[in-house]
């Protein structure tokens, strides 16, 4: 038994790259769940409160006080979560940043300012509902979804430098001695997938709340609190939903022109070619060829360059050395990923199609049951579709940690007990994820018991404060934000 856990420990502790990579991308996975709510989810605050301002709504000014407050919570834990991932690029990645912290680390410190930033007026924001005048309370909420922006988009800074790194000078012996901190973040690859960053978060942030009002309406709860808590993240995934394809397809083509093996591996291309079809699912085999799926004759060229249809050559897996490009699993992992992506994002847009031609052509919401189960369904649809599309990102640029500089195996801890902290987080993560999910639902229960506005409703203690009688559930609250 001793020697069969021994030889066990051996095999865990041999090579410490797959466990750190793997470490990186559980907690990356995670985080980003709830980046979208970060970004997005005080926007979608923001119109609930104005509406409720500017028409007198009472309903609006609710969801939005109640929204305020979920954001509230997953802001915290996404800050949690973001501080893992942060302190994991020493940890687990320390030639990495010892070798190009210096310029890697360039965003991560506009980054830090948009974050202290957000977080200041959350607090602002939560604790000035009847406290401040309505307007005022309204305006101090306006530099939220503005700092989530640009904080999310110096993160995406970093990650589009390792993918088109820039911005620095090496002497001979292959050190940074110079950086531009502004060609480091506005490098090739930033704007693009800044935009589709960004879009993305309010395409999954409103599917993830519009899922959990469409479930509620499948209940029987169709009122116009639980109407509206559906329209209003819903119109704005909706309209996020077209402008992610043309981001995404731009993109794209942006992948085919400055990393051809990492799209040959999206296309399933092992030999340069032209003509080369659409492969749906499908997979590419060790001799070579590629097997299984539906090919569309001509469309993965087509696409690549409608200017010159089938005639474009793309660049196959072949035309770089082999341990220049992903594996064979790996590249079955980024197909398998773009497809996944794809096929869900189009299937988001063909709702998103249904809900806006109701609204052309009848002035409301669809009120078929199975538009309602379709939209409840989006919120994870959604998640996974972004997943997906993050592990086409980072998977499709094996093997290398910064494009063409820097190779992953030789970024990595040399710590072969990483198995170890692995196991660890997981642990902590679901641990996390468990309690998150019983205080959202702990918040919405006493949401739904209180009535109207309440200024104590935290998920665990009492009621009411100290000395003070239970709250009587009690109507919305009017435009000044006070309950009649």
């Amino acid at each position: 038994m001793g020697g069969a856990l021994g030889d066990l420990w051996m095999l865990a502790a041999v090579n410490p790259v797959p466990w750190a990579r793997a470490q990186m991308a559980f907690t990356l996975a995670c985080h980003i769940i709830l980046v979208p709510l970060g970004v997005s989810w005080a926007f979608m605050t923001l119109i609930a409160n104005y509406r409720g301002l500017r028409r007198s709504d009472p309903a609006a000014l609710l969801l939005a006080q109640r929204w305020s407050k979920y954001m509230a919570l997953t802001f915290a834990v996404g800050a949690v979560t973001g501080t893992v991932l942060s302190f994991e690029f020493g940890l687990l990645w320390p030639r990495f940043m010892g070798r190009w912290g210096e310029a890697f680390g360039v965003p991560f410190a506009f980054e830090g300012l948009f974050f202290f930033t957000e977080a200041v007026f959350v607090s602002i924001y939560i604790f000035g509902w009847r406290r401040l005048r309505p307007w005022t309370h309204f305006w101090t909420g306006v530099p939220i979804p503005i700092a989530g922006v640009f904080g999310s988009v110096s993160v995406v800074a970093a990650n589009a430098w390792m993918n088109a790194p820039s911005g620095f000078t090496l002497d001979s012996a292959g050190h940074v001695v110079d950086v531009d901190p502004w060609e480091v973040i506005f490098n090739d690859a930033m704007p693009l997938q800044a935009a589709h960053m960004v879009v993305a978060a309010y395409l999954v942030g409103g599917f993830m709340v519009a899922s959990v009002y469409a479930v509620a309406m499948l209940r029987g709860r169709t009122d116009h609190y639980h109407r509206l808590g559906f329209v209003i993240p819903f119109t704005v995934a909706a309209i996020a939903t077209p402008v992610q394809m043309v981001v995404g397809d731009a993109l794209a083509r942006w992948v085919f022109n400055e990393q051809p093996v990492k799209f040959a591996a999206i296309e399933l291309v092992p030999k340069t070619s032209s003509d080369v079809p659409e492969t749906l699912l499908g997979r590419l085999n060790e001799d070579g060829t590629v097997s299984g799926g539906i090919e569309i004759p001509g469309l993965a060229s087509w696409l690549s360059d409608p200017g010159t249809g089938r005639d474009t050559v793309v660049q196959g897996l072949d035309s770089v050395p082999a341990d220049s490009r992903p594996t064979i699993s790996e590249v079955n992992t980024v197909h398998l990923a773009w497809d996944v992506m794809v096929g869900l994002g189009t299937l988001l847009f063909l709702l998103s199609v249904w809900y806006a031609a109701c609204w052309i052509f009848k002035r409301r919401m669809p009120r078929s049951r199975w538009f309602l189960r379709a939209a409840s369904c989006a919120g994870v649809l959604a998640v996974v579709a972004m997943e997906a599309g993050w592990v086409v990102t980072e998977v499709g640029r094996q093997p290398w940690i910064v494009y063409e500089h820097m190779r992953v195996e030789d970024a990595a801890t040399g710590n072969t007990g990483v198995w170890i902290t692995f196991i660890a987080v997981v642990v902590l993560y679901a641990a996390l994820a468990v309690t998150t999910v019983l205080v959202l639902r702990s918040m919405s229960r006493r949401f739904r018991r209180s009535g109207g506005f309440v200024d104590h409703d935290v998920p665990y203690g009492p009621r009411s404060p100290a000395g003070e009688p239970e709250p009587v559930p009690a109507e919305a609250p009017d435009r000044t934000g006070r309950v009649p």
